[in-house]
């Protein structure tokens, strides 16, 4: 089998908020629940529900028909006409057609879905709008957990959103995929370090149908590595406390536990933020400088309970970071 790997520098979005859930139902309940901590880091490839549009440029002609209509970079344009444009290639082939006259595009901004009346330049390929154009991205992250019952898993703890307009990418499909960590560039204060690694497109590990700011969701296959871990109980909110506690990181390829201390549990009407924790593992520190771009979803574990899963770095200190409660991963899948 031909492997196809990609180089992959990952980034640790800002969190958007999304309504976007599973086909299935898990109650909010956590009590007994018992799941599978991950760790293992793997790629993530997701492919957006439209184009996004992530610059403008100058076509044939000097003007900026999508720009001058009403478009705007972090739109995401999903029908021209009656007809649904669900990649780049689509996109194109929409306009290769275009004969002259006025088009209109189905934009979604936010939660709003728009309506603008454009009317192309014409190029050598058909009309031309002036949009710089991404239908998915593929990165890095970490596995938070899996479901035994279920099948479900999550990631990241964050949203996936494009490094450049910084847009939550809706997705309309996704895998995540067998990774292979090949470096790490290590934190410092002032600049966040990141996992540089590979993936495998050929080892699909399982689907991705969900993005919102609490992770990204979807059905893990159960004879993968992952899968097969020793599940632990997860742990409601009133179970944990500050003190000591560990994570789950796969930075130099094995999954391996460090030491960390959870420093501060925020109130729940703190919006995006659960957990403030706190490197402590001379290892760790020395292998990466603390909390990398690439561990984001990486679990934290405490009392022989699964707690959370790490999303942030905080910029100035490399070995202090934001966390979320898996209780609140299993509220958002849905």
């Amino acid at each position: 089998m031909q492997k196809i790997y990609k180089k992959i520098r990952c980034t640790l979005p800002v969190l958007c908020l999304c309504a976007t859930v599973l086909g299935c139902s898990l109650s909010a309940e956590a009590s007994g629940k018992m799941l599978v901590p991950g760790g293992s880091v793997v790629g993530i490839k997701v492919e957006c529900d439209g184009v996004l549009v992530v610059g403008m440029n100058e076509p044939e002609g000097g003007d900026l028909p999508a720009f001058e209509a009403g478009i705007r970079t972090g739109d995401v344009i999903t029908h021209i006409g009656a007809d649904e444009v669900e990649s780049i290639a689509e996109f194109r082939e929409e306009l290769a057609d275009w004969s002259g006259g006025e088009i209109t595009l189905r934009v979604l901004r936010g939660d709003k879905t728009l309506q603008f009346t454009v009317t192309p330049t014409a190029g050598q390929n058909g009309g031309e709008l002036g949009v710089w154009l991404r239908d998915g991205m593929a990165g890095l992250g970490t596995v938070s957990f899996y479901d035994p019952d279920t099948g479900l898993y999550g990631a990241l703890g964050h949203a996936v959103n494009d490094v450049d307009t910084g847009v939550l990418i809706p997705v309309r499909e996704g895998e995540i995929m067998q990774a292979e960590v090949s470096g790490v560039v290590r934190g410092e204060c002032g600049k966040p370090g990141e996992l540089i690694g590979s993936f495998n497109r050929d080892a699909e590990l399982g689907t991705i149908e969900s993005n919102c700011g609490s992770g990204i969701f979807g059905h893990m296959k159960s004879d993968c590595a992952i899968a097969k871990g020793k599940a632990l109980e997860l742990a409601e909110r009133g179970e944990v406390s500050v003190g000591e506690a560990t994570v789950l990181a796969g930075v130099d390829g094995a999954v391996e536990e460090y030491s960390v201390e959870i420093s501060r549990i925020y109130p729940e009407d703190s919006g995006e933020r659960d957990l403030l924790i706190t490197v402590t593992d001379p290892r760790l520190i020395e292998k990466t400088g603390g909390i990398v771009q690439g561990m984001s979803g990486s679990p934290i574990i405490q009392d022989g309970k699964l707690v959370g899963a790490v999303t942030h770095v905080l910029v100035n200190d490399p070995t202090r970071g934001y966390g979320i409660f898996i209780e609140n991963m299993l509220e958002a899948a849905g």
